[in-house]
């Protein structure tokens, strides 16, 4: 098989399965968060909030492409393969090709950074790479093949996950909170899951007992009650439904 079928067939089979890297990933923390130095993991209100905002920066990406996105486009893709109406290049497209992947890196850079292991980062960002790589040539793969030159000429001005900073188009269509709630209130709440969990598991391994930092337990409530509001709203009614996208 040459390598560009053999990069294209293993970006599709690790796309159908990109739900478990972060599980991963959780699971790799969790080991280094134990066999760490326990003085480097101790609480510090100061740089763990560094930590969330920087997940939470990955999660603000999300929410502007999705918001801006037209149906079936930026991260519709099933797991029966890709799937794209039309090419997008507006918006946030205009400066980056891969937006959600972008905010992924960021969303799981947090809890990464929540260790403190510099070693533990510098591996998370060569397996992100590693992983995401295969997939993001896969996907592009299957828009040269949709879109041909349309697409080489798009992807000639704008790198893969490098923002340019210049050439800003306005996103075809208006932002909707809608489909933001609907398709982001699951990433959301797990950003906060993640970071009580390895607060909780830190505090373990640091006293051998089983608690929760208040200043977690106050922020990770709120925000676990958003969710359910969302997931209740998304599940049982119309109202957080764009039909349009």
């Amino acid at each position: 098989m040459a390598l560009v079928q053999e990069f294209e067939s293993s970006g599709n089979w690790l796309f159908k399965r990109r739900s478990w890297l972060p599980v991963i990933l959780i699971v790799a923390g969790i080991y280094v968060l134990y066999i760490t130095n326990r003085q480097a993991i101790i609480f510090n209100s100061t740089w763990e909030m560094i930590f969330l905002g920087v997940s939470l920066a990955g999660e603000a990406v999300r929410v502007y492409t999705v918001g801006f996105a037209p149906r079936n486009t930026s991260g519709r893709n099933t797991s029966a393969g890709q799937i794209a109406d039309e090419l997008n290049t507006t918006g946030i497209y205009s400066q980056v090709r891969h937006p959600l992947y972008v905010g992924n890196f960021l969303m799981w850079l947090g809890p990464v950074l929540f260790v403190r292991t510099p070693v533990f980062v510098l591996v998370f960002i060569m397996f992100y790479w590693l992983y995401y790589e295969r997939i993001m040539f896969a996907e592009e793969q299957f828009l040269r093949r949709k879109f041909g030159e349309v697409y080489d000429k798009y992807s000639e001005k704008v790198k893969a996950v490098i923002p340019r900073f210049r050439g800003f188009i306005k996103p075809a269509l208006p932002f909707s909170v809608k489909s933001v709630l609907s398709r982001e209130h699951n990433s959301f709440v797990n950003i906060f899951i993640i970071f009580l969990l390895l607060d909780l598991l830190r505090n373990y391994f640091l006293s051998e007992r089983i608690y929760v930092t208040p200043l977690w337990m106050y922020i990770c409530i709120p925000s676990g009650l958003i969710w359910l509001v969302l997931r209740i709203l998304h599940k049982k009614t119309t109202l957080i439904r764009d039909s349009g996208r």
